[in-house]
């Protein structure tokens, strides 16, 4: 019994948790390399070399959520 009191639980940060926890230079650069990365895949994609196609989606949400929380703290600061 005395175990299962001192055991801690860990919750697993969430992919927006991360982001938020960064400064605002560093998500802009982020995006941008995203960005560069999507194009590389889209290229890939166009061509017929793509392997992943989940990862192209996956590189846009990410992007969406950085800009999302960029608009969330332009917003707070309003």
């Amino acid at each position: 019994m005395a175990k299962k009191e001192t055991e801690v639980k860990k919750v697993k940060k969430s992919e927006s948790d991360k982001i938020r926890e960064m400064d605002t230079a560093t998500i802009e650069k982020n995006i941008e390399e995203l960005k560069q990365e999507l194009f590389n895949l889209r290229f890939q994609a166009a061509v017929g070399k793509l392997e992943n196609t989940a990862q192209i989606k996956k590189n846009k949400k990410q992007i969406a959520r950085m800009k999302t929380i960029l608009t969330e703290r332009a917003n707070a600061q309003k």
